[in-house]
């Protein structure tokens, strides 16, 4: 069975669940992680391939982080769905939020799912490894040259 290799944009501030995440999905023969930024407006600018970007390729998937600098998740996540030229895009919350209003806001937002990023390195390579597991057996995404 062919898979198409998935390319994500991971949002994520903190060093060492990057490091975690890039040594998860590093494994994988399905799983791209072209890019990181390190908050939301970064991840605008990206997206929009502004500034530095401008050449950037877009992501099937991105991977967003609720607290992060200068614009959190759920702001960077409300603006690309706000824009028609991101708004097809799934964006996965990857977070260690477990508030109610954080889950139902990127909901309301467009989220396409809510993942819980465990504390403990163990945990959180189980579930990197099974949303890998989702991402590329089980949901389709759009291919970047249809959206």
């Amino acid at each position: 069975m062919e898979v198409e290799p998935i390319e994500i944009l991971l949002a994520e501030d903190n060093e060492d669940d990057i490091v975690i995440i890039q040594e998860a999905l590093g494994q994988s023969r399905v799983i791209n992680l072209i890019q990181i930024t390190r908050d939301g407006e970064e991840t605008l600018a990206y997206l929009r391939r502004q500034g530095p970007y401008r050449n950037a390729r877009q992501p099937g998937l991105i991977l967003l982080d609720i607290n992060m600098p200068k614009k959190n998740g759920l702001e960077t996540l409300q603006e690309i769905k706000a824009d028609p030229a991101l708004r097809h895009l799934p964006v996965v919350m990857l977070t260690v939020s477990e508030r109610e209003e954080d889950i139902a806001g990127s909901y309301a937002r467009g989220a396409c799912s809510f993942v819980r990023k465990p504390v403990d390195f163990e945990r959180l390579l189980v579930v990197v490894r099974n949303f890998e597991l989702y991402w590329t057996l089980v949901a389709k995404i759009p291919s970047p040259h249809q959206a």
